[in-house]
């Protein structure tokens, strides 16, 4: 009998080591390199078309302190109008298409404006009626940028990533608001056609990163539906959602009663006296504490209470608000602004994480569409509060005001949406037993009741 031969079992293949960070996955690098670029970019053209609009009221028309003030209220209106209008559209964009091609488009746009207001300011050519002009173009090529690319995010990288993957965008965004001003208030001193060319330059570079990620498109379900009634879709999903809508008004409400930021020209021209490098480093001082917080919340995301400590955020960003428009020295309006920074980036990351991972994926452009318009509703409608406000109080009085008010709006919002005190951990929406969907906030509210019982 001859000797048996014995074969070796077959080994399985290894499985695919799981990525534990967010920056382990390359689409998620390069997204993160254009996210920072396109920050960088388009904060720098907003902080000089600011400081220019309220310079050229001066110094051109003739225009007192108030006056002038006002012109930067009327400057927010102006990019607002175009993300009212437009915001439903972008929406639908972001679910309908590829999302890096409609970051694409809406970098090129924004290019273009940067290039001129390069070329006007180079000629001396600018007057209110064109930076109004282009500060709308702005916002309307914006309003397609900040869905999809907020989109794109949750489609590369794993659920369980996602708030490390927020917070390190976060960072992204930080950097490049903290960068951007302080470069391009440097740069401006110097030559003041500068940035704008830096800055088209660089939105160009952040459209092609974007574009070499993998396809990102929503996944859509069921029968092919009406365009008009997709968007509605989204907004009657955030309105039946009271969790979601509380997030997203709370920072429409609050940041428009309490931004600081439309006021900073006259501060830096007027009250502290710092010129356009000044205006540049306190444009950057929020964002220096809000990379700080991103940092620490890429490496330790909150887990336990996260709604009370965005209210409690929201109520931190309010009092920092009061203490700056009191400042009248230069360090320590540097510090509370960053202060304030920090505070609005806890408040940001709880609400981009539980927003995104408690809505569908072929809603989220949609949803992500109208977080962005309460984003910029409470920037740019914030700007003309406080021109309106700066018209009657003064700039320092229109900040304090803002500050309180943002105080009270927590408030209220905290009686008003109890959902928001109840949330507690970062979970995405799973389904119960007999198949409906249940929320992070349903299971924590489900194991109190077992604890009671």
């Amino acid at each position: 009998m001859g000797a048996g031969v014995i074969h070796a079992a077959p080994v399985p293949p290894a499985p695919t080591p799981q990525p534990r960070s967010p920056l382990a996955i390359a689409d998620y690098r390069r997204f993160w390199l254009a996210r920072f670029v396109a920050v960088f970019a388009t904060l720098s053209m907003v902080v000089l078309i600011g400081y220019q609009t309220y310079d050229i009221a001066r110094a051109d028309y003739g225009m007192g302190r108030s006056e002038a003030a006002f012109m930067l209220g009327l400057l927010g209106a102006a990019q607002f109008v175009p993300l009212l209008l437009l915001t439903p559209v972008a929406g639908l964009a972001a679910d309908r298409f590829d999302r890096r091609q409609v970051v694409l488009c809406a970098n090129a746009v924004d290019c273009l404006l940067a290039l001129a207001l390069a070329i006007a300011t180079m000629n001396d050519a600018l007057t209110l009626p064109l930076l109004f002009a282009l500060a709308a173009g702005h916002g309307a090529a914006r309003v397609f940028n900040g869905p999809a690319l907020s989109a794109i995010a949750p489609n590369i990288v794993p659920p369980r990533l996602l708030p490390r993957a927020i917070a390190l965008s976060s960072i992204a965004m930080q950097a490049g608001t903290m960068a951007g001003p302080a470069v391009g208030g440097l740069m401006f001193a110097w030559e003041p056609s500068a940035p704008y060319f830096l800055s088209a330059a660089m939105l160009l570079g952040s459209g092609l990163l974007i574009m070499s990620v993998r396809p990102v498109r929503a996944r859509q379900e069921g029968p092919s539906v009406h365009p008009l009634r997709r968007i509605t879709e989204g907004f009657r999903f955030i309105r039946q959602e009271r969790f979601l809508l509380g997030c997203i008004t709370l920072d429409l409400f609050a940041v428009l009663m309490g931004g600081a930021t439309a006021m900073l020209p006259v501060f830096a021209r007027d009250i502290l006296m710092v010129g356009p490098e000044g205006l540049g480093l306190m444009r950057a001082a929020p964002a220096v504490g809000a990379a700080l917080v991103a940092a620490f919340l890429s490496v330790r995301p909150f887990e336990d209470n996260v709604g009370t400590k965005m209210l409690w955020a929201v109520v931190a960003f309010g009092v920092a608000t009061i203490a700056f428009a009191l400042s009248r020295d230069f360090l320590l309006s540097l510090a509370l602004l960053a202060a304030l920074g920090a505070a609005d980036m806890i408040s940001v990351f709880i609400r981009s994480s539980l927003v995104q991972l408690n809505t569908p994926d072929d809603k989220r452009g949609r949803v992500s569409a109208i977080s962005g318009l309460a984003i910029s509703a409470s920037n740019e409608l914030g700007e003309l509060q406080s021109g309106l406000a700066a018209a009657v109080l003064g700039a320092t009085g229109a900040v304090v005001f803002g500050g309180v008010g943002a105080i009270f709006i927590t408030g209220i919002w905290a009686w008003l949406f109890p959902e928001l005190r109840q949330a507690r951990r970062f979970t995405a929406k799973f389904l119960n037993e007999d198949g409906s969907e249940k929320t992070a906030l349903d299971e924590d509210r489900h194991s109190r009741e077992e604890r009671t019982i």
